[in-house]
């Protein structure tokens, strides 16, 4: 007999036999009957065993350890009393994998656990209901953006994570010993993406992970993380860049509420669908904003910090009625190890360069590239980068490069914010920070 889920049991008859499995959840012996709840990936059925009809097994069913893995086959019964609408006559149950007690992690009980102990424990973790929601709909998220841009004519590409040099310098890299030579992890593929400009792709796109070895330990940063990028080629400005990031948000939002509804209800998230254009706000007016706001800064020059972009978040909820804006207009000194954003020509002060705020959060930075030869190299010397160190991505600029601009997003952010949960590690499987390697 073939095993289905607790989802396709409301399609049998009444009568008809079946298999199915799961994870025990919960036993309610009420002497001479007991009922098992067992739970799968679709949900929970309910199994009734009756003491007169089982004999001697009953008491060995009963106590069956919680969260042990087991194989029901039997018939489905309709019954009103329940909130399934059916419950399970049981010919046989076996138990296939027998859970250990007592258990380091409650499934569903009701007590929080420490985030330490829920990590050290993921595979229970991932067993609760609202946990698996939240990586289904990361799962809808991700189709949403595939979906995107493969109807937009862009290629997927996928570009090395080992390096000989970093995209961005080398103070926040993983150092790896390749083959007895340095090399780092990847921070970006931006440098990949740029070359593949050069070669005629005109538009790419990666979903991958990358690597930052910053020393933070906050609720929005991790040290390995994914990253979405694309690059565009024959662009006008960075304004086709903003426009192409906003579609992309926008669609990816739709699709995820058209055919993640029923969990998005289920964990109470409401998202706000936003539609293109995205409201634009020169970084200058930014600051002129936080200044009115009562905003103050300890350093030069003066930036959109973690507190900033709160107080931001909530000014333009409030005064327009939107979760996400680009921030644009960068100063070249907030940008200064980007050696590859393009500068205003009427203003070298200032790059083709944004950010795209998402509930008071970056979410995604990007614009214009430089891809004049002689300016990009100006920009290295400027920034003390030999272009000696370059060669191999900068030969790309050498022999035709157009014009072209691109974004990186994080993706672990992007989740954080669409399901507003309190730490971005709830929508990483296995996370990894300054203090978590394993599992």
């Amino acid at each position: 007999m073939k095993r289905i889920h607790s989802k396709g049991v409301m399609e049998l008859e009444d009568g008809e036999k079946c298999m199915l499995a799961g994870w025990l959840q919960e036993v309610r012996n009420l002497g001479g009957i007991a009922f098992l709840k067992v739970r799968d990936r679709t949900g929970v059925f309910q199994v009734v065993v009756v003491k007169k009809e089982v004999g001697e097994d009953f008491d060995h069913i009963v106590n069956i350890p919680r969260e042990s893995v087991v194989i029901v086959e039997g018939k489905k019964q309709a019954t009103d009393q329940t909130d399934f609408g059916y419950e399970i006559l049981p010919t046989s149950i076996r138990v296939e994998s027998e859970a250990g007690k007592p258990l380091p992690l409650g499934v569903v009980d009701k007590v929080d656990a420490e985030m330490g102990t829920r990590y050290d424990n993921r595979f229970l973790d991932l067993r609760k209901e609202e946990k698996r929601y939240i990586f289904e709909l990361r799962g809808l998220l991700l189709g949403g953006l595939r979906d995107f841009f493969l109807g937009e004519d862009f290629i997927e590409i996928n570009t090395p994570k080992i390096g000989a040099s970093g995209a961005e310098g080398g103070a926040t890299l993983f150092k790896v010993d390749y083959y007895g030579k340095e090399a780092y992890l990847a921070q970006s593929p931006q440098l990949y993406k740029q070359i593949l400009m050069s070669a005629g792709f005109e538009r790419v796109f990666e979903i991958a992970p990358a690597y930052r070895a910053e020393d933070f330990d906050t609720i929005r940063h991790t040290s390995e993380f994914i990253s979405l990028d694309f690059e565009m080629s024959f662009i006008d400005s960075s304004d086709d860049v903003m426009d192409m990031t906003s579609y992309m948000v926008e669609h990816a939002l739709n699709y995820v509420v058209e055919h993640g509804a029923e969990m998005l209800d289920k964990l109470d998230v409401d998202i706000a669908v936003p539609t293109h254009p995205f409201r634009k706000v020169p970084h200058y007016e930014c600051i002129e904003i936080l200044e009115d706001l009562g905003k103050e800064w300890e350093d030069e020059p003066r930036d959109v910090d973690t507190e900033g972009e709160k107080m931001l978040g909530e000014y333009m909820m409030e005064n327009y009625d939107t979760e996400l804006y680009f921030i644009t207009e960068f100063p070249s000194e907030l940008k200064k190890n980007t050696f590859y954003a393009m500068r205003k020509d009427y203003d070298p002060s200032l790059t083709t360069y944004f950010d795209l705020e998402y509930k008071g959060q970056e979410l995604v930075s990007g614009g214009q590239r430089e891809h004049r030869y002689d300016v990009l190299t100006a920009q290295m010397k400027e920034l003390a980068l030999d272009p000696e160190d370059f060669q191999s991505y900068l030969k790309a600029f050498k022999y035709g490069m157009p014009p072209h601009g691109g974004i990186g997003l994080g993706l672990d952010r992007f989740v954080q914010q669409m399901l507003d949960l309190d730490n971005i590690r709830e929508g990483i499987l296995f996370p990894r920070d300054t203090s978590r390697l394993e599992p």
